[in-house]
């Protein structure tokens, strides 16, 4: 199995002296792993960083086999955002979930544009934690468990929606939930629409809220916790006052 593609890299790790394990996420072909000849050296390991951009070209005996790849970088990739610590910690976290979340060999090409506008948002340090919000969002709908944020379960209104259902992952208007509000999400407005703007507490609730439909649908299920990079991420957010 042969393929040409785009692709940014999600993590790599050694695999004997010189060579290198790479997990992959592809635009057409979804999350593959592959061995780079080489991959070791001093020249080829800067594009080998969580983030980077790839062109590759990938080839497999079969389809159930590791493939071999090589490797072409595209663009400045990570390196921008060295001085960024926070927006470093940020890229560890969306490449863990992305790794941990898709399924190898399976095209999720929406998952691809997502994490792409993930790594232009990196450069916006007011922004880009409700973008991984969004991402994460975006990663759910992608797998087919995304959240029904356009009307209140209970009532079918479209108005004031501001938790959500930590069983279906519907919504629930302010009124319709009142009574239930110590068992709901919190629903921030941002997740709703463009125009909404990031108030106090609601990066913070919008990570509650996607964390626990990962977990609930896509990481329990492969018996597997939430990525720690995710968890660190949050931390670093926390202690920053970003949350």
């Amino acid at each position: 199995m042969d393929f040409s593609d785009d692709a940014f890299v999600l993590a790599a790790r050694a695999h004997g002296d010189t060579g290198v394990i790479v997990e992959l996420l592809t635009e057409a072909h979804g999350r593959r792993a592959a061995y780079v000849a080489g991959g070791a050296s001093r020249k080829m390991k800067p594009f080998l960083q969580a983030g980077a951009r790839v062109a590759v070209e990938y080839r497999a005996r079969t389809s159930d086999h590791l493939g071999s790849a090589k490797l072409e970088p595209m663009g400045e990739g990570p390196s921008a955002l060295f001085d960024d610590p926070l927006a470093l910690t940020g890229l560890a976290a969306a490449a863990a979930v992305a790794q941990g979340a898709l399924p190898e060999r399976e095209p999720h090409p929406g998952a691809f544009l997502a994490f792409e506008a993930m790594m232009s948002a990196f450069a916006i340090p007011d922004v880009w934690p409700a973008v991984f919000v969004r991402f994460e969002a975006g990663l759910l709908e992608d797998l087919g468990f995304g959240l029904d944020l356009s009307r209140c379960a209970a009532t079918g209104s479209t108005d004031d929606l501001c938790w959500v259902s930590p069983r279906t992952g519907r919504a629930v208007s302010r009124e319709a939930g009142r009574p239930y509000a110590d068992k709901l999400l919190k629903l921030p407005p941002f997740m709703l629409g463009a125009q909404a703007g990031v108030g106090e507490g609601d990066i913070g609730a919008g990570f509650d809220l996607t964390g626990h439909f990962l977990e609930q649908f896509v990481f329990h299920p492969l018996d597997r916790p939430l990525p720690p990079a995710r968890v660190w991420m949050i931390d670093k957010l926390r202690e920053a006052g970003r949350l």
